[in-house]
């Protein structure tokens, strides 16, 4: 076991760097829930056979951001009722099988779940973003050098437009919807809770995406790689410099004091993918009810100890 590389647990409770918010840092972000509410709300359930009883299963397709045609799972008790909603996130080109089996799974405890499958990196999920200049592998730096080309930008508002398709539906409590997920998906989630009155819970396990300066200094293994890449293949200052300030539009850490609704997460102190500072980062600005649960013999990887209260949680907001 390795011991943990970065700040004590004592200097990460304290550790809070300044926010690097642009002067515009919100209204870029009205402006793009303006764009988005300019789409459409249309959403296609298409039914699937899975082996299971009590639950009804069906693959959906919403229009995302920028018109874009997004990919997903939804299952729900099968019972006629309206339930209490759930949306899941799910990892960086991490989705097996769409994780239906998560969907399932999380209707079976008593939810109506969507599964968004993010553009370009599963399913039929498209991704139209295009991006000026070239970038490494991955998605990390692809649109870098403008706020309106990052591929992120795309990607968060469509975690918004999920909210949105989930709380139409007839068969859901729209004021009892909640949010989760696990790295990018733990960033989304807190993304969506920051950039949506919709959520009423969010739990996030070692988000991705927080104190960018941090994670580009220090991460031991990738995506945040990708960044320290990029840098690598363009010698001109003035790259990296616009780079890093294109990034502080996206970065978590800037969003956390957004978020309204009680949040939940989850970290490992051996997280060589998700710096634990880093999660701190955006944690400590966070204003909202909050709790951290802290494993210190845990990566970035499957937490047991954080499953039964990642469940409790989701009850108390979303069942009680």
């Amino acid at each position: 076991m390795i011991q943990p590389y970065d700040l004590s647990l004592d200097e990460l409770r304290k550790y809070k760097p300044a926010l690097t918010r642009q002067p515009d840092f919100l209204e870029f972000w009205e402006s793009n829930r303006k764009e988005l509410a300019k789409v459409p709300l249309k959403y296609e359930l298409e039914p699937y056979d899975y082996p299971a009883k009590g639950v009804k299963v069906s693959r959906v397709t919403f229009t995302g951001f920028m018109g874009a045609s997004i990919d997903g799972w939804f299952a729900v008790p099968d019972a006629p009722g309206k339930y209490p909603g759930l949306v899941l996130y799910h990892g960086y080109n991490w989705a097996f099988d769409g994780c239906i089996h998560e969907v399932v799974d999380m209707a079976l405890h008593g939810y109506a779940v969507l599964q968004m499958l993010v553009r370009g990196q599963h399913g039929r999920s498209v991704d139209n973003t295009v991006s000026s200049l070239g970038h490494v592998a991955g998605w990390m730096t692809k649109g870098i050098l403008s706020r309106e080309e990052y591929y992120y930008r795309a990607v968060y508002m469509d975690s918004v437009r999920a909210l949105e398709v989930l709380a139409d539906m007839d068969c859901v409590d729209d004021g009892r919807i909640g949010v989760t997920g696990g790295s990018q998906g733990g960033a989304l989630t807190l993304v969506s809770a920051a950039l949506s009155d919709i959520p009423a819970v969010a739990v996030a396990s070692y988000p991705y995406l927080c104190n960018f300066d941090r994670a580009i200094d220090i991460a031991p293994s990738s995506p945040y790689g990708e960044l320290n890449e990029f840098f690598r293949r363009y010698s001109d200052p003035a790259v990296e410099e616009q780079a890093r300030k294109t990034l502080t539009y996206f970065d978590v850490m800037n969003l956390a004091p957004e978020i309204k609704c009680p949040v939940l997460v989850a970290t490992g102190l051996v997280d060589e993918v998700t710096p634990p500072s880093t999660v701190f980062a955006a944690y400590n600005h966070m204003t909202c009810p909050k709790e951290i649960a802290v494993y210190r013999y845990f990566g970035h990887e499957f937490i047991p100890g954080f499953v039964e209260k990642k469940l409790r949680m989701l009850m108390k907001y979303l069942q009680d």
